[in-house]
């Protein structure tokens, strides 16, 4: 099987990034956002992340 990554449609709060995740590894959109306010929290990096995510994950056709 051959998943690919990419932004969610469904599970879209911003731009759709903690979504698509979530699809790929097949979790539930809330403890990826979760995770990632922690993961923001601690330093910051988090947001630089998140921003370079919106632009490097390609949406679904």
């Amino acid at each position: 099987m051959n998943k690919k990554l990419y932004l969610s449609e469904e599970n879209k709060m911003i731009a759709g990034v903690c979504g698509g995740i979530a699809e790929y590894f097949d979790l539930d959109p809330t403890l990826v956002r979760l995770g990632w306010v922690i993961f923001s929290a601690m330093g910051g990096a988090g947001i630089i992340a998140y921003i370079i995510a919106m632009f490097v994950i390609p949406k679904r056709d």
